[in-house]
């Protein structure tokens, strides 16, 4: 299988009780090496310690937050009015909130349904031979 990246850097606001709105510019990025992944990466200016941070998350709960309230762990994605969407990043160091154009987050989700078919997801040899090991120790 040949190994795919899928990057896209967009605008967004960051939302924080500091500042009603910081613009940002993280780039989204999907790979077929780890196909039921979105990974969102932040400049190091946005984050605390001056690094950049990176985020991942499932790409069925990108799908689903853009249409409807999704996600109960450490991401929470949600429509926004009809034009945005808003993500939310808590962590035990506080929360992010960040402000997307739903337009974008669409338009990368659905370049990666052509990097990896929805449901053709495979993890390939590694996962099946951890699972085997797993498997016989039981």
């Amino acid at each position: 299988m040949r190994l795919t990246t899928l990057h896209q850097t967009t605008r967004a606001r960051l939302i924080t009780a500091d500042h009603p709105e910081l613009p940002i510019r993280p780039t989204l990025r999907y790979t077929s090496a780890d196909p039921f992944a979105v990974h969102i990466d932040f400049p190091a200016h946005v984050s605390a310690d001056g690094e950049g941070v990176t985020w991942m998350f499932g790409r069925t709960l990108l799908e689903e937050g853009l249409v409807a309230p999704a996600g109960d762990g450490d991401v929470h994605i949600r429509p926004y009015g009809w034009a945005r969407t808003v993500i939310e990043f808590h962590s035990p160091l506080g929360l992010a909130v960040i402000r997307f154009g739903t337009t974008p987050l669409r338009r990368f989700l659905l370049r990666s349904y052509d990097v990896v078919r929805p449901g053709a997801e495979d993890l390939g040899p590694e996962l099946d031979h951890g699972l085997a090991a797993l498997l016989d120790e039981v």
